[in-house]
């Protein structure tokens, strides 16, 4: 049975497909599955913008073949792991689950880079592509954390 982690942001194009495509990259396949998800429902069924994209193929993942999904309160039945990317999505997130062993579940992915400081992951949305790729590499190493941890804990 493998572990199952969700990735969420707000429209499921930009930070949660590149943290998605990187934890993905260095968790083993057959123990593990990864999605992301977007509490917003913006761009059900679009790829991730072509600047998350772009900045994932220089960093030699392809998320190409992702599709944009909306977070749903299912989620908390089908994964053992959520996590968000801004406080914003975590209040959203939260304000689904039904109880405490759901929100349980779900921290803020830079909690791993800084424990307890619940800092975001700045959207680059808006932005410039620099910016896409100052998020690729905070998430790399927040992801570099976090498979080490979950790889310890499920092997």
């Amino acid at each position: 049975m493998s572990v199952k982690i969700l990735m969420v942001c707000l429209g499921n194009i930009c930070r949660s497909p590149l943290a998605e495509g990187i934890l993905a990259s260095k968790l083993p396949r057959d123990k593990f599955y990864i999605d992301s998800a977007g509490t917003g429902n913006y761009h059900i069924g679009k790829q991730p913008d072509k600047r998350s994209i772009d900045t994932a193929l220089k960093n030699g993942l392809n998320i190409s073949n992702q599709k944009a999904r909306q977070f749903t309160s299912k989620d908390f039945d089908a994964f053992d792991y959520i996590f968000v990317m801004d406080n914003s999505n975590y209040d959203n997130v939260i304000e689904l689950a039904k109880n405490e062993e759901q929100k349980a579940k779900v921290d803020l992915i830079l909690n791993q880079l800084f424990p307890g400081e619940n800092v975001d992951v700045p959207d680059p949305y808006y932005g410039l592509q620099n910016g896409f790729d100052m998020v690729y590499q905070m998430l790399d190493e927040t992801c570099d954390i976090l498979a080490k941890k979950l790889i310890e804990k499920h092997s």
